[in-house]
Formats: structure tokens, C-alpha cells, sequence
């Protein structure tokens, strides 16, 4: 039996020609969108990670179960905060290291509240930068917000909680005094309802 001898050549077959174009286009194609998508990814090194998200994620639990303790009072007593509030004298306060200490006063004074004694117990010694306002209604029904603890701009990953405090006529013992230090006016001098304080906590990793 004769043996045919065949010359394939791919100059001489039109569909390998094709089949060969098709995948050198396709492979430019892939290429381009793989430096397009490498380009348009913007890779820092403060992407958010796994470990950020759980860093943050017990930030919040802390800031919330900081605010839930110091919310927490027996029937019949008023809670920390809520005393942290109606005996605020409007200062500002700042950690210096050491201390709670008003800023832009003549004369520095310490802060002594329920509030700076568990986020130096707490915060602190971890390392955990913090932030706190209070926030309220004025007396065109607008709300105004006041620093508490203020230790500059928090970062990109912080977190924030909040507890809103209600205040009485009966929780303020002297009105004219009370709006004079820090601001918090009566916003229904005909009933009893004084204002809403919206305690917000802000924590960060310094």
C-alpha cells in the first residue's frame, strides 16, 4: 500500500489562519483588562484588612459597653452619665498623658467624672485614642454639639457610638446656671422635658 506524503502548512490552511488570529486576539484582550484592572486598584497600606475589621469591630463593643455601664443606675438613682452631664462646667478636656486637662482656659483644671475615670482604666492603657460630644437641641430646635474629650481628628478606621441621655426639669437644679456653663438650654420650658443629650464616643487606634 502507497504511503502519501502530506505537507500540512498553516500558510496553505485559511481556517488554522483564522483559529490562530482568534486566540492572539483574545489573549491581547485578556491582557488589557488585566493591566486596565492592576491600574485602576489602588493598593495603600491602610486597605482595609480582616484584622482591621476585628480591631474595629472591638472598638465598637467596647465604646457601646463603656457608654452601657456608665447609662446604668438603680431605680431611683441617676447614672454616672447623666451626673457627668448636668455637672459639667462646659470646659473642654484633653489627655495629656497623665490627666484630663481643660484647654483654652486661664487656669488648666482636671477633669473628675465617671466618664474620664473609666476611659483612663479602659482606653488608655491600650492605646485607643477617643473623642466625645455632646450634642443637643438648641433653642430653635437645631442640634449643636459641644466637646466633652476632644484628642484631635479621629482616622480613617474609627468607630463611633452613642447614647442618648434624657434630661428633666428635676435633673437640672439651677437652670440659668446650667445653660450659662455649658450651652444646653430648656427646650420646653411648659412641661417637664429639659433636652436629649446624644452622648457620641468615637474611638480610634493612635
Amino acid at each position: 500500500m502507497a504511503l502519501t506524503n502530506i505537507n500540512y502548512s498553516l500558510y496553505n490552511n485559511p481556517s488554522g489562519q483564522i483559529h490562530t488570529l482568534e486566540a492572539v486576539t483574545a489573549t491581547m484582550i485578556m491582557v488589557s483588562v488585566i493591566i486596565f484592572t492592576v491600574q485602576a486598584t489602588s493598593l495603600t497600606p491602610l486597605t482595609s484588612s480582616t484584622a482591621n475589621a476585628h480591631i474595629e469591630a472591638q472598638m465598637q463593643t467596647m465604646g457601646q459597653d463603656i457608654l452601657n455601664v456608665l447609662d446604668y443606675s438603680q431605680w431611683g438613682y441617676v447614672s454616672p452619665l447623666k451626673q457627668d452631664i448636668v455637672s459639667w462646667n462646659g470646659y473642654e478636656f484633653s489627655w495629656n498623658g497623665t490627666a484630663y486637662c481643660s484647654v483654652n482656659t486661664v487656669e488648666s483644671s482636671r477633669l473628675n467624672s465617671s466618664t474620664a475615670e473609666i476611659l483612663t482604666e479602659i482606653a488608655v492603657p491600650r492605646g485607643i485614642a477617643h473623642n466625645l460630644l455632646f450634642i443637643y437641641i438648641d433653642s430653635s430646635g437645631l442640634p449643636q454639639r459641644v466637646a466633652y474629650i476632644y484628642n484631635g481628628d479621629p482616622s480613617d478606621n474609627a468607630v463611633t457610638v452613642s447614647r442618648k441621655i434624657l434630661l428633666c426639669d428635676h435633673d437640672v437644679s439651677n437652670k440659668t446656671a446650667f445653660l450659662a456653663t455649658t450651652g444646653i438650654p430648656d427646650a420646653s420650658p411648659s412641661s417637664d422635658f429639659y433636652n436629649i443629650v446624644d452622648v457620641r464616643l468615637t474611638l480610634w487606634r493612635m
